[in-house]
């Protein structure tokens, strides 16, 4: 049986090491990746699934800007054991995930991941059409999606890493 739980810190290595077999040490080149250095999650957004005492699944999200204002948080990476995918692990986690992003107050969630699996979640490229990344991105496979009707209508700006407010508002980049 896989339980859902908030990640603890005590989870970080065994997260670490699936986040490794998953997707390798590539990922670290990869533009999204630029957002999550120096910058903590989001703590109330990251959850774990457990099978028994195993952990098989991780997913995180981190705060962005767009446009420099808009706040907004980035899903990833979404890891599940490689031997245990298409159990509905990942998908678990995704609408749960979602869920408690939605119930906290946040507005819009930016991906980069197989659009194929994510639309099922409400995802679509449409609102990404307007924004850029600081560095390449398979355009179709950049996603976004609104937790608040209308949240990602006519978005558009730079996605960049996150600032604290009141450093927004002195200009520190």
């Amino acid at each position: 049986m896989t339980t859902l739980m908030q990640e603890r810190p005590e989870d970080g290595p065994a997260i670490e090491a699936l986040i490794d077999t998953a997707f390798g040490p590539e990922r670290f080149s990869k533009t999204v990746y630029k957002f999550r250095d120096g910058v903590p999650p989001v703590p109330e957004l990251c959850f774990v699934a457990y099978d028994h005492s195993k952990l098989v699944g991780s997913l995180r999200f981190w705060p962005i800007l767009i446009g420099g204002h808009v706040e907004a948080i980035l899903l990833g990476p979404l890891a599940v054991d490689p031997r245990r995918r298409a159990e509905g692990i990942g998908a678990a986690l995704m609408w749960h995930g979602l869920a408690e992003a939605q119930r906290k107050g946040h507005r819009i969630v930016i991906l980069v991941g197989d659009f194929d699996y994510y639309v099922k979640f409400g995802f679509r490229r449409e609102p990404c059409d307007r924004l850029e990344l600081p560095g390449w991105v398979d355009r179709k496979r950049f996603l976004a999606r609104a937790l608040v009707p209308g949240a990602v209508d006519n978005l558009s700006g730079m996605i960049g890493k996150w600032l604290p407010a009141e450093e927004r508002a002195r200009g520190v980049a």
